[in-house]
């Protein structure tokens, strides 16, 4: 059986981490997908 943890928050604290996790979906992947294609260019993605 696994067990759920449990963390309590506020809802302001839950929307806070839900308009977080959208920025990073989208904002943010962007970038990182940019620089993965800069890295690519070089030819050498190892670090």
């Amino acid at each position: 059986m696994a067990t759920e943890k449990v963390f309590p928050m506020t809802q302001a604290g839950k929307e806070k981490l839900e308009q977080e996790l959208e920025h990073l979906k989208t904002v943010k992947r962007k970038d990182v997908a940019e620089r993965i294609k800069i890295a690519r260019s070089f030819g050498d993605l190892s670090e």
